[in-house]
């Protein structure tokens, strides 16, 4: 078999005596779609704010592409194919839809201490290459038409869709996304799945937190579920459907 896009061995995180993500050890293979469910508080976005090295990690390992990355930066996960949406998107509000896509791409020349000396000319190519892309981008996520629109003033699924554009920019191989379809109308929920899909037949790895377990059940494979910060199971959508555990502690009211 390839080896796994992402592994995780033994991977704790504590808060004082608060153990938040308590000894996970989980495998995600190349071209999945796995879905991350458990009740609110079950650890799970602590677990993504750790893979992507906005916590270090108590314990444990995480390896990426066989290499291991425990406690690299944000920037460096990103640069080596590791992107990440977050529950609450954050754009930054005054600027156009296009600009906040356009400041995704890492070292650009103008934001070094010699960008001025490497010459206007290389900087204005540079920032036309970038601009090209980021709207070949918008257009994929269909927000191209809003691209000159303040970034704080179009929806909360748009700025979803948003975010999406702004992690693509970096040409991840493996995608995180924390809850995309909350407070998401059907309509955008629809395009957001349309293009996660579009995206992982060419080759692109996610990993969903979500509540919506109609959207992990028709689109997630496999489903993994945290409790307590601890794995409680792993398994296909029909499987977890299945499940005794999880009908009647993460399938009903406490994680709708």
């Amino acid at each position: 078999m390839a080896e796994p896009i992402l592994r995780i061995r033994g991977l704790t995180r504590d808060f004082g005596d608060f153990r938040a993500v308590d000894d996970v050890s989980l495998d995600i293979e190349v071209g999945t779609i796995t879905g991350l469910i458990g009740p609110n508080g079950a650890g799970k976005t602590t677990l993504f704010n750790v893979l992507t090295g906005m916590l270090p990690p108590t314990a444990g390992q995480v390896f990426l592409n066989g290499q291991d990355v425990t406690g690299k930066a944000p920037d460096a996960l990103f640069a080596m194919g590791l992107g990440r949406t977050f529950q609450i998107p954050r754009p930054f509000a005054r600027m156009s839809v296009l600009e906040n896509v356009m400041l995704a791409p890492l070292a650009q020349a103008g934001e070094r201490l010699w960008g001025p000396f490497v010459g206007a000319g290389k900087m204005r190519d540079q920032e036309a290459a970038i601009r090209k892309k980021a709207m070949e981008v918008l257009d994929f996520v269909t927000l191209a038409p809003l691209a000159d629109q303040a970034a704080g003033q179009i929806s909360g699924g748009q700025m979803k869709l948003l975010e999406l554009a702004r992690i693509l920019m970096g040409d991840p191989k493996l995608i995180l996304l924390d809850e995309p379809a909350a407070g998401v109308n059907p309509t955008l929920t629809n395009t957001l799945i349309e293009k996660i899909e579009e995206l992982n037949r060419g080759g692109k790895t996610f990993v969903i937190i979500e509540h919506d377990m109609d959207f992990v059940m028709q689109h997630c494979n496999p489903v993994i579920a945290l409790a307590e910060g601890r794995k409680v199971f792993e398994g296909t959508a029909e499987e977890a459907q299945n499940n005794t555990v999880l009908l009647d502690a993460y399938l009903g009211a406490q994680v709708a």
